[in-house]
C-alpha cells in the first residue's frame, strides 16, 4: 500500500472513530443551549415585566368608507373595545389567544355577559393551549347564552388529516354587529395593556366583512349547520382593504404570500416590525434581495423579548442580513409585539403573524393588508416614532463572541418549529 493510500485510509479512520463522538455532541448542543436559553429567560423576566412600554398615539386613516384607526397601546384598545362592546345591539364575535384572568380579562367577562343579557348573539374562540394555566371556572363565568369554542391545538380528528386538525389559535379579532372589527397583537390581559408595545387595527364600516369571514370560517368548521355563524354579504368585490387568514383546517396560508408579493414588489422602501424573526430562506432571500437592489430594508425587532429561545434562534439570521444591507433594529424600551409591515408608502400590514415557521405555516393567523398611500403614511410614523426607541445593529456584530456564534449554529435545528 502506497503512502498516499495509507494516510487517507488512517484519515478515514479517524473520521470513523471520531464521528460518533461529534455526532453526540450535536445531539447534546440543543438541549443545552435551551436550557441555558430557559435559564437566562428567568433570571431577566422580572425586570422586563417591569418596564412600561412607550405609546406613540392612536393613528387614523380612511379607505373606501372605511375608518381606520392604529393603536398603540393596549390601555386605549381595551377601553375602545370595551365601549363598542357595551355599545353592540345584534352580534359579536371574538377569537383570542390568551386571555388571562386578571382585571382586564374579567372586564372583558363582565362586558360579553352584560351584551348577552340584553339580547346579542355571540361566538367566543380561543386557544386551549394558551390558556392552560387559566382555571376553567375564570371562563365559565360567561353567560350561558353565549357560545364559547376552546379551540384544541390537537383535535379530536388529528388522524383524519394531522395538518388539518392540528395548530394554534394565534388570531386576534373582535367583531361588532359587522360594522366595526379590531385585529392585531394584542392578547387580552393587564400585562399587555401597560408594558407591551403592540400594534391593533380597528376598521368601521364597509372592510369589517373578511374578519367576520375570518372567525365564522373556524367557527363553522367545529360546528354543525344549525349551530353555525351565519354569512354576510360584502358590500364590494374588490376592495383595498383585504384580509388574509391562514386557517390550517383548510390547509390554506396566504400570509407568507402576501409578504412575499410586497417585498418583491418593493422600489424604496419595506419597514416591517415582528416580535419574532425566524423566516424560511425564501422570505429570507427576498428581503435580502430587495436590499441588495437598493430598497431601504429595516427589521425591528425587540432587543429582548419574552422568548429567549426565539431571540437566540433569531440573531442566527443578523449576519445574513448584516452582510446583506438589511438594517436591523433592535427595539429596547420594553417588549415590542407589534406586527404590522409598510411597502413603498402605497401598501400596509397590521395582523397577528410573526414572521416564523408558526405562524405563517401552522397558526391560526389574520392579517389585514390594505393598499392606500395615506394609511401607509400613517404606518410609517408608527414605524419612526418606534425606531426612536431602537439601537441599529452594526458591523461590530460579524465579529460577536464564539460562544454566540456556537449557539446560533446549535440552535439551527430549531428553526423548523419556532
Amino acid at each position: 500500500m502506497g503512502s498516499t493510500a495509507l494516510n487517507l485510509r488512517q484519515g478515514f479512520d479517524r473520521v470513523r472513530s471520531i464521528a460518533p463522538w461529534a455526532a453526540a455532541g450535536a445531539a447534546c448542543a440543543v438541549p443545552l443551549t435551551v436550557g441555558v436559553s430557559m435559564a437566562i429567560d428567568m433570571m431577566r423576566k422580572r425586570d422586563r415585566e417591569q418596564r412600561e412600554a412607550p405609546r406613540p398615539g392612536t393613528f387614523h386613516a380612511s379607505v373606501e368608507g372605511s375608518s381606520l384607526s392604529i393603536f398603540t397601546d393596549g390601555q386605549t384598545l381595551y377601553d375602545d373595545m370595551l365601549a363598542e362592546i357595551a355599545a353592540a345591539t345584534d352580534s359579536i364575535q371574538m377569537e383570542t389567544f390568551i386571555w388571562k384572568n386578571d382585571e382586564v380579562g374579567q372586564k372583558f367577562i363582565d362586558a360579553f355577559n352584560a351584551a348577552a343579557a340584553r339580547g346579542v348573539a355571540i361566538h367566543i374562540i380561543y386557544d386551549g393551549f394558551a390558556n392552560f394555566t387559566i382555571p376553567q371556572s375564570f371562563y365559565r363565568q360567561l353567560d350561558h347564552r353565549i357560545k364559547v369554542l376552546r379551540l384544541p391545538t390537537v383535535a379530536r380528528k388529528f388522524w383524519r388529516g394531522p395538518l388539518r386538525y392540528s395548530g394554534f389559535n394565534h388570531s386576534k379579532i373582535l367583531v361588532i354587529d359587522n360594522d366595526v372589527a379590531f385585529v392585531g397583537g394584542y392578547n387580552i390581559g393587564s400585562l399587555y395593556a401597560t408594558h407591551w408595545r403592540d400594534t391593533h387595527l380597528k376598521a368601521e364600516g364597509p372592510g369589517t366583512w373578511g374578519l367576520h369571514q375570518s372567525i365564522a370560517q373556524v367557527w363553522n368548521e367545529y360546528h354543525s349547520e344549525d349551530d353555525r355563524i351565519p354569512w354576510v354579504a360584502p358590500t364590494a368585490w374588490e376592495s383595498k382593504l383585504r384580509v388574509a387568514a391562514n386557517q390550517p383546517v383548510q390547509l390554506v396560508y396566504p400570509i407568507r404570500s402576501m409578504y412575499i408579493n410586497a417585498i418583491e414588489r418593493a422600489q424604496e422602501r419595506i419597514w416591517l416590525t415582528t416580535p419574532y424573526f425566524i423566516p424560511d430562506q425564501q422570505l429570507l432571500r427576498s428581503l435580502m434581495e430587495a436590499a441588495e437592489r437598493g430598497v431601504d430594508v429595516r427589521i425591528m425587532v425587540p432587543q429582548q423579548s419574552n422568548h429567549v429561545l426565539g431571540d437566540s434562534v433569531s440573531r442566527g439570521f443578523f449576519e445574513q442580513m448584516v452582510r446583506s444591507k438589511v438594517t436591523v433594529l433592535l427595539y429596547e424600551a420594553s417588549m415590542i409585539h407589534a406586527k404590522i409591515a409598510t411597502v413603498d408608502g402605497k401598501w400596509s400590514t397590521v395582523g397577528t403573524a410573526n414572521i416564523d415557521r408558526l405562524s405563517l405555516s401552522f397558526n391560526y393567523e389574520t392579517n389585514v393588508e390594505v393598499i392606500d398611500n395615506d394609511f401607509a403614511a400613517e404606518m410609517e410614523k408608527v414605524f419612526l416614532s418606534d425606531a426612536e426607541h431602537c439601537n441599529v445593529l452594526g458591523p461590530d456584530w460579524l465579529d460577536r463572541h464564539a460562544l454566540t456564534q456556537f449557539a446560533e449554529w446549535a440552535l439551527k435545528p430549531m428553526r423548523p418549529f419556532l
